[in-house]
């Protein structure tokens, strides 16, 4: 699956909650026969309660509503939530929900961070955005800056053939995976679904199986073929060894590379690290922006003229080690301009860009605890292949009430 090029496929940019949400809840409503939904975070404030309204009532009228949600990022969602959904009719699964010590759980690692939606295999969504109110500009000064995709194509049969796969692998019966083996069967492939536009894509994915480093590879691949400009908009930046390698090598050979990170990081070893990347990153000619209007969520980028992505993945070690996460690569002229005017627009109008004089002395103390940060922030995404990896559970939303755990063998594919 990884590294498809599949030819034919329409692109809408969709930024913020204010542009994405009412898209996914009109096709929801618009649903005849299939609605498959994937996300790390669902609330019950405003967004997730308009979201279960339009699944209830898809359910409602015959549409087959499969949700995923991560168990670390929806950890609290009511009985009352979960049970009126599933009275309609609605399957909700819960990606590994673990066991809690004292009300704890303990496993907070490799979780389920995708964000995706198909809709009767004609539209599928993909990007970064969550179902709750803090993605709405609303919200207030915490309001997240964030972007995601709708797709129409044969893009979107290679998508909903990968959303099915993970609920199939996390049957636990053999009648139940023979049934969706038939099912998967009747499924429509890229090659059989229409033409919608002139932009070839691929689905990419990280999981902790066979695609465990995918979407950093794809990354340093386009990085190393840029020749005029390279932008990428992330949340969370402090990748690999070889990433950061060939930003400075693309940087000093004339390339334009810009970076738009967090101007105010919720997490104080982010700002840590930044000490010392950003004193790397100017050196070698890499233009840095601070995003200061509220925090950024996106994960976007963009390479030379046609190469652009959206998705869920961070550059950092939660998302390229541990984390199962999808983006969509597109190739397509007319999609990177529109994601370029956008980037574009932010940074001259939301941004600070940091010079070099702008970076205060560092004391020896600062810059060895910095140094030691961003050694360890760099060189993780190695080490985490090392630890443990549990068997990832995907069990019926009530199942912890209802039944015991079944284990997800496949949950990590």
């Amino acid at each position: 699956m990884n590294g498809r090029w599949i030819e034919g496929n329409d692109f809408r940019l969709l930024e913020n909650g204010e542009e994405f949400f009412p898209r996914v809840f009109a096709c929801i409503a618009d649903a005849q026969q299939e609605v498959v939904l994937e996300t790390f975070i669902l609330f019950e404030d405003k967004v997730g309660m308009a979201l279960h309204q339009a699944l209830i009532s898809a359910a409602r009228r015959g549409v087959q509503v499969d949700v995923t949600v991560d168990g670390f990022g929806s950890p609290d969602l009511s009985e009352g939530f979960i049970r009126s959904l599933t009275e309609a009719g609605v399957r909700i699964h819960v990606f590994d929900p673990g066991k809690r010590l004292l009300g704890w759980r303990i496993n907070v690692l490799r979780r389920m961070h995708r964000k995706i939606v198909v809709v009767d295999r004609k539209i599928a969504f993909v990007g970064g955005i969550n179902y709750s109110a803090d993605h709405l500009g609303d919200y207030g000064p915490e309001a997240k800056q964030d972007y995601s995709v709708e797709i129409r194509g044969p893009l979107v049969a290679e998508i909903h053939r990968f959303t099915h796969t993970a609920l199939a692998l996390g049957q636990r019966h053999e009648r139940a995976r023979q049934w969706w083996r038939r099912r998967s069967q009747l499924r429509a492939s890229p090659e059989q679904q229409p033409h919608e536009g002139s932009a070839a894509a691929m689905l990419v994915v990280r999981d902790n199986g066979q695609h465990t480093s995918d979407i950093e590879r794809q990354y340093r691949i386009a990085i190393r073929s840029a020749r005029r400009r390279v932008v990428i908009a992330n949340a969370y930046f402090f990748p690999g060894y070889r990433f950061i390698k060939e930003l400075r090598r693309a940087a000093r050979r004339g390339v334009d590379v810009r970076l738009i990170l967090q101007g105010q990081p919720d997490m104080p070893i982010v700002k840590t690290v930044a000490t010392m990347l950003y004193h790397q990153m100017l050196a070698a000619g890499v233009r840095i922006y601070e995003y200061c209007e509220r925090p950024l969520h996106g994960k976007v980028a963009l390479m030379d003229d046609e190469w652009s992505t959206v998705g869920s993945s961070n550059l950092d070690p939660l998302s390229l080690s541990l984390n199962l996460e999808a983006n969509v690569i597109i190739r397509d002229r007319g999609f990177n301009q529109h994601l370029y005017q956008r980037l574009e627009h932010i940074m001259l109008h939301s941004c600070k860009q940091i010079e070099r004089k702008d970076l205060r002395p560092v004391g020896a103390w600062e810059l060895a605890r910095s140094s030691i940060a961003y050694h360890f922030a760099r060189l993780y995404p190695g080490w985490a292949t090392w630890l443990p990896r549990h068997v990832p559970r995907l069990a019926p939303a009530l199942a912890e009430r209802l039944q015991p755990l079944y284990a997800n063998k496949g949950g990590e594919e």
